[in-house]
């Protein structure tokens, strides 16, 4: 499949800033094909594994997300910036964004996956410990989603 170019390509930034993006960000919103003809899209924790370029959700077994992967694995995935920046000597707002589209799986369990979810985990709870903890005790209650990215884009915003 080929992807669209972006049309503000002038606005486009590179692969390392969209990279800096999804580490720095720890939400987005994942759009998947729900039910009906309707999009369903949802905001969501992530984490981005840069060594494999694959980022990684975490869920409840069953619901909506879950019926709608069933039926096309197909996503999108949208981050942007919660604290943009203004320019020096400027006024306008500028923020950095990252579109991925890629196709997500359910990670069958092991030591990759626990892996996985212990990174998701570091990245909310207030030290590795507590991490752990958690996981200990509700890690197996949950599925890990693994997006491969087969495109990806960002770009820079000014609210001018």
């Amino acid at each position: 499949m080929e992807f669209r170019k972006m049309r503000r390509w002038k606005q486009q930034i590179t692969e390392e800033e969209c990279k800096e993006v999804l580490q720095a960000e720890k939400r987005g919103v994942l759009a998947t094909a729900g039910g009906e003809g309707y999009p369903y899209a949802l905001p969501i924790n992530f984490y981005f594994d840069e060594e494999s370029g694959r980022i990684y959700f975490h869920c409840a077994k069953a619901g909506h997300k879950i019926d709608a992967l069933a039926r096309e694995n197909r996503v999108s995935f949208c981050v942007f910036e919660k604290e943009g920046y203004v320019k020096e000597g400027d006024w306008s707002y500028n923020v950095r964004s990252v579109i991925a589209f890629g196709r997500i799986s359910i990670m069958t369990p092991s030591a990759r996956r626990d892996t996985m979810l212990l990174h998701l985990a570091e990245r909310f709870y207030p030290d590795a410990a507590s991490a752990q903890a958690e996981l200990e005790k509700d890690g197996a209650r949950c599925h890990v989603l693994e997006m491969v990215v087969d495109h990806m884009t960002g770009k820079l915003v000014n609210e001018s």
